[in-house]
């Protein structure tokens, strides 16, 4: 595949139109998924301080999620004259939040198409094969006032004479990716939002894998054997589990049946454009978990983020980045979801009680590690030891007195802090939660993941040695796992810490 960042937008659409343009040799890129509607308060200094941030950590652009408020172009606009003032080639697209705009009609269409041609001629706009990136969240059930939405999509927004030529659009449509041909004269690639987590991992779904499991053998021992030997035979059904999961979390096997379906668009795309192969845009995510009652956005569920979810997936993307156009981070700031790696910043939309205090920035200095990777094709050596330690702040079977209820699936989660450690040379690393648990590793120069179970009380601590004395030493002074906690809150409190 090949895509790359240029600064025109030839015509694009005509039925036999075809750039005259040399072949693009292939980039990599790193995005982060933006969120305007919590940006309210941002004033152009906001915006430069973010940039400026996400630059230094290996991003190169936002994908700025706009919805349908009316204040939500002005932050835009800012964000494209801080782009600018920045001077580094730091690159914005949008991203059209379809949950949030009106898609019923063709006036709901030619409000979308100038809201496009309001920002596609900037110069930070990001570009693909020659014309503007344009993307998606959600989008598949709007018509426009067509028959269908692939109907209403082509012929109201990509060959709408407005747009036709001007965009590369790479929507994040939740369809089965087997029914991508009949987007055919619409998507010029797929974003592949889920592919972030592995959403298929419910609590049915590990008790179907339990009951497959040595667990039923253990079971069956119960009026036949000793204790021990159930204890033992449940233990090796919990490891088999854990394993199964382990193989799941991080899998390339979503990108895989997308890049696969991508092939239906190939010589639709190559007739219309002269371009390449479709765009695959992947996502990677750290954490995810809502928690809004009935009474507001009515969603209260995780993902399962464990098992280094972060680091698997990036390594996963790295493995398989031959068929990866673009990775975005999701998300930069969508503090409701948890999945956020930038700082706690702007206006919150009602999520304060798991966000105020959960700080994630060690993610983000992690992320820096992960996109060179990405885009070079190499891990980048290690020049500096460093730690990162996250975990929940409470049980996952603790009780609260919150009438939003615990989170579904939150069983998911196991009480364990999780670590990654990144090393000069060979090191030991120690681990512990309190004077009674404490794990010492022995690991070599690079990066390693490393964890330990964390009980009800306790703190986290880390540290990276080398000839008997301390390198780097990470105790969070602010971090406790609370047996009894308010509300239930399944974020995660990530902290880090670098040798001087």
């Amino acid at each position: 595949m090949s895509s790359k960042f240029l600064s025109s937008a030839p015509t694009r659409r005509g039925k036999k139109l075809k750039r005259d343009t040399q072949p693009i040799p292939s980039s990599k890129y790193v995005a982060a998924h933006h969120m305007i509607g919590n940006t309210y308060p941002y004033t152009l200094q906001d915006w430069l301080d973010d940039i400026a941030l996400a630059h230094s950590s290996g991003i190169d652009g936002f994908a700025l999620n706009i919805g349908r408020d009316e204040w939500q172009p002005d932050r835009v606009s800012d964000a494209f004259d801080a782009a600018s003032q920045f001077g580094l080639d730091f690159k914005l697209f949008l991203s059209l939040d379809m949950t949030s705009m009106p898609c019923e009609t063709a006036a709901d269409a030619q409000t979308l198409r100038n809201l496009v041609l309001k920002f596609i001629s900037r110069s930070n706009y990001m570009q693909v094969n020659c014309q503007s990136l344009v993307s998606t969240f959600s989008g598949e059930s709007c018509t426009f006032g067509h028959k269908s939405a692939s109907d209403g999509w082509s012929s109201e927004f990509v060959d709408h004479s407005d747009l036709q030529g001007k965009i590369r659009f790479v929507p994040s449509f939740f369809i089965d990716p087997s029914s991508f041909g009949s987007f055919n004269d619409v998507m010029d690639g797929d974003f592949n939002w889920n592919s972030g987590w592995p959403i298929q991992v419910t609590a049915d779904f590990v008790r179907n894998l339990i009951s497959d499991a040595p667990v039923k053998n253990a079971l069956s021992l119960l009026a036949t054997t000793s204790f021990n030997k159930i204890v033992s035979a449940v233990d090796l059904s919990l490891s088999s589990v854990k394993k199964a999961l382990g193989q799941i979390i991080g899998s390339p096997d979503s990108d895989v049946q997308h890049v696969h379906s991508l092939a239906a668009l190939s010589r639709n795309i190559a007739s219309r454009d002269g371009a390449s192969k479709p765009t695959y845009m992947a996502a990677v995510s750290p954490w995810f978990f809502t928690h809004y009652g009935a009474d507001s956005y009515d969603k209260n569920f995780i993902y399962l983020s464990d098992q280094h979810l972060y680091s698997k997936r990036w390594e996963s993307l790295i493995a398989t980045r031959d068929q990866v156009d673009i990775v975005q981070i999701l998300t930069w700031n969508d503090y409701g979801e948890s999945h956020y790696i930038g700082p706690i910043k702007g206006a919150q939309p009602n999520s304060q009680a798991w966000v105020d205090g959960m700080d994630h920035i060690g993610w983000l200095d992690l992320t820096s590690y992960y996109a060179a990777a990405f885009k070079t094709g190499s891990f980048p050596s290690i020049e500096k030891d460093k730690i990162f330690m996250w975990s929940r702040t409470h049980p996952t079977h603790a009780t609260a007195p919150d009438p939003v209820g615990q989170p579904t699936n939150f069983e998911l989660f196991e009480d364990a802090v999780w670590a990654v450690v990144m090393t000069t040379a060979p090191s030991t690393v120690i681990l512990s939660t309190s004077s009674r648990n404490s794990m010492t590793f022995h690991v070599p120069a690079g990066l390693t993941k490393l964890s330990i179970p964390i009980s009800a009380g306790d703190e986290m601590q880390g540290i990276i040695s080398r000839d008997g004395n301390a390198i780097v030493t990470l105790h969070p002074s602010n971090f406790t796992f609370r047996r009894n906690p308010e509300v239930y809150n399944f974020n995660a409190f990530v902290a880090s810490a670098s040798a001087d």
